[in-house]
Formats: C-alpha cells, structure tokens, sequence
C-alpha cells in the first residue's frame, strides 16, 4: 500500500482515531493528527500503532491503524501550517464549538499552498452544515488575493457521519478505539465539479446532502439522546439499559415516529425504507455490546437544544406544518432537566441561565425559537415548568 497522500486531521479523541482516521489509512494516507491536548499527542507520538475494534451484533473484528504522524499546534503551528500546505485533504472531529479555534491554523496552510490543486476540507461533526461554518471562519483569515482565487486553493464539502463510539474502558492501551461496526460517511459531491475529489473508500459521495444529514441527525442522534435523557431521569447508568425499559423504549420509537414524518414528508424517502432505517438504529442503540453510558450520549445539552439540533430542529418543521411534535418536546423537557451532572460544564452551565433568565428569555436563547413560531409557546411552557420544579 502506498503512503504518498497525506491528511491532516484536527482532533485526536476517539472518533478522530477510530472512524475518521481509519479510512483515511485505509486508503491510503498518511495521516497527521493535529491536537492542543498534550497527553493525546504525546501518546501518538511515541506509540506507532493502535488498534480499532469493531463492535457487532456477530462479534469483533481488530485491526491496527499506523502510518500516522501527530503535531501539537499549540506549541508548533509551523509545523502545521507546512503540513496543510501540502497535504490532500483537511479533516476534523473537534466538536461544534471548537471549529472557529482551528480555522485560524487552516487559514494560514491556506495562504502557503503553492500546489496545482486545491485542498480538500471535511468537517466530519454533529452539525448541519458544519463545514459551511468552518469556511466561514477561515474565511475571515484569509487575505483578499486568496479568496479571489479560492477555488485553486480549496474545496470545502459538508459531510454526514454516523458511528457510535461506546464506552471506551478496559482499552489495554489508551490510544485503542472501540467503535461500532455499522458506518455512514456521506459528502457532498458538488463542491469538487473541476477539481478532484478525495478518493476514500468507505465516504458515499451524494448530489444532495440534507436528507442523509436529517435523517441521521433526527433517527440516531434524536433517538439516542431520547434514551439517554429519560435513562438519566429514571436512574439507568447505560443506554441499552435504557432501551430495554419498555417505557422508555415506546417514548423513543414515539419520538422517532414523528422525526420519520418529517424524514418522509420533506424528502419524500419511502415511508417503508425509512421505517427500516428506525429499525435498524433502535437495534443499534439497544446493543448492549456498546456499553454507552448515559451521561457520556446527554453531556452538552445546551447544544443538543439548539434550533437545528436533534429535538427542536425537527420539532419546529413539523410544528409549522401542523403535525405532531408530543414525542420531540417530551425529550426536549428531559434534556432541560439534564442539569449539574458531573463532568459536563454545559449542563451546569444550563442550570445557570435557567436561573437568570425567564422562560421567554431562555427558550429564545436556548433554542433559538422566534416568539411568532407555532412552537414558541409550547417549549416556553416546558421551560417554566422546569424552572418551577414541577
């Protein structure tokens, strides 16, 4: 196998090691992990392969992942801005937050491109639209002769992933992956008309991005987060344990039936084959090979409130089109609730604006929701409720 392209991937946790960097090297690339987290950098450099474990209903399969390199940009930016300049494609696994803290390194590998063809960028995140905002952000740091030529310097393609990293203890070494069998990475094909694509096997390349993205983003994520917030609620430590709640597990099916109203009613995918897809993601999730703690599946729950996230993002298009939304607000209540967990400063830092701000305040800041939509008034009254103890 060759290792002449190369990679450069933002994000050395355990879906930068075990989903992302695995296809890369399995097709070819070198890979160079980028990271400020000291601990997570050293270990790759001194370690020159780690194993990725693939969980399945019929077993295990292992495999070892070498061929890579890894940089801290906080104490060798340099270092990174060559690595960009001449690297193939630029991915990244740093979660929604963190994108706007590595756009400025990007930019300047941007800048220092001297090749004949432009860089790829793949933003391989929980966010719709997650590379729109990367390129946003990098953007802003990049001097006027370069955007005029931009598209000889970079492509950016938004992505839709779907993996389950499960709890990761019992790892003999730290940099080893456990990481569900079944995968979905899809990318947008449209933004690389003229310019060569990234060839990674395993990455679906479609025309239309949005329905691969909501229906995982609504089926998994809505349904996972489901399970862990009443799992929480009701005192359950794993999300299979959860699952295997017939209560619970009626009230996620009941929140996937509506997000597959939505599925079927905006993309007009088959209501039979998306039924089939919520099959197979409720059997995912019950898995109890994956071990999934619920804290670790609820932690940020700030976000996952967002406008576009998993519970308000599908809500409020059905709520306009006059449809059920039941299901969706009664996880969406649960995942107010998820307050001052230990471990997650975002849960604690919900309970803090739900303190200082009335429901009108929170719900506008929280989830973004305008006081005229027809769901507005509906989440005010879960926030008040919440806030009142009830």
């Amino acid at each position: 196998m060759s290792y002449e392209k190369k990679a450069i991937h933002f994000g050395g946790g355990n879906i930068g090691r075990g989903f992302v960097a695995e296809f890369l090297h399995n097709s070819g690339y070198e890979v160079v992990f980028v990271d400020v987290m000291d601990s997570i950098i050293e270990a790759l450099q001194k370690t020159p392969s780690y194993t990725v474990t693939e969980i399945g209903e019929d077993g295990e399969r292992t495999f070892t992942i070498d061929h890579y390199r890894a940089i801290n940009s906080k104490y060798e930016e340099a270092k990174v801005i060559d690595e960009i300049a001449t690297a193939d494609t630029v991915t990244c696994a740093v979660g929604p937050n963190i994108l706007k803290f590595i756009a400025p390194v990007i930019a300047k590998g941007i800048e220092a491109r001297r090749l004949d063809y432009p860089l790829a960028v793949i933003a391989c995140e929980n966010m719709i639209g997650a590379t729109d905002a990367l390129a946003e952000f990098i953007k802003a740091k990049l001097g006027e002769d370069t955007i005029k030529a931009l598209d000889t310097k970079v492509r950016y393609a938004n992505s839709a992933i779907d993996r389950i990293v499960p709890n990761q203890s019992g790892n003999a070494n730290p940099l080893d992956v456990k990481i569900e069998k079944f995968y979905e990475w899809c990318v947008e094909e449209t933004p690389f008309n003229g310019a060569k694509k990234p060839a990674i096997e395993g990455v679906h390349y479609v025309t239309a991005l949005k329905p691969y993205i909501e229906r995982k983003l609504f089926t998994v994520n809505t349904s996972h987060a489901t399970a862990a917030y009443y799992g929480y609620a009701r005192g359950k430590k794993l999300v299979h344990e959860a699952m295997h709640d017939k209560e619970i597990h009626d009230i996620v099916r009941s929140a996937v039936k509506e997000t597959a109203n939505l599925i079927v009613k905006s993309h007009g995918i088959e209501a039979s084959e998306q039924n089939d897809y919520v099959e197979k993601i409720i059997a995912r999730i019950s898995n109890p090979a994956l071990e999934d703690e619920v804290v670790r599946v609820g932690r940020a729950p700030l976000r996952k409130l967002g406008r576009k996230e998993r519970f308000i993002g599908p809500a409020s298009q059905l709520a306009e089109m006059g449809e059920p939304v039941d299901a969706l607000l009664g996880a969406a209540e649960q995942a107010f609730r998820f307050q001052n967990v230990e471990g997650d400063e975002e849960s604690a830092t919900l309970a803090g604006m739900l303190k200082e701000l009335d429901a009108d305040a929170a719900t506008q800041k929280i989830c973004g929701l305008e006081k005229d939509h027809p769901l507005y008034s509906r989440v005010v009254e879960i926030v008040k409720k919440v806030q009142g103890g009830n």
